[in-house]
């Protein structure tokens, strides 16, 4: 008997090439610490600008990219957008790189 692939998983090679986009799309470190902000709660882009210190059209252009590889997603708040994260293991994985690098150093 052999195994069936179950539906909505990747498996073999299929599942290095969703690691690899994955990280492809945390490969810059503002989305690096827009997904370590959304790994503490859900925020709003505004929000995200002050945490970060970075320019608002900067922070909206990389939570683009993040939603576009299905990292993050956005929910209408009111007149503003609150952007959470797709699977907390992206969090995890975010957390774990961060420790990693400091730990380095």
């Amino acid at each position: 008997m052999s195994a069936q692939p179950v539906p909505g998983r990747t498996t073999g090679y299929e599942a290095y090439e969703a690691a690899g986009e994955l990280l492809r799309a945390l490969s810059a470190p503002i989305r690096v610490a827009i997904v370590a902000e959304l790994g503490g709660g859900e925020r709003c882009v505004h929000e995200l600008v002050e945490k970060l210190g970075a320019p608002q059209p900067l922070v909206s252009q990389h939570l683009r990219v993040l939603r576009g590889a299905g990292v993050v997603r956005g929910a209408r708040r009111g007149r503003e957008i609150a952007y959470s994260l797709v699977d907390e293991h992206v969090a995890h994985i975010v957390a774990d790189a961060v420790s990693h690098a400091r730990e380095a150093q």
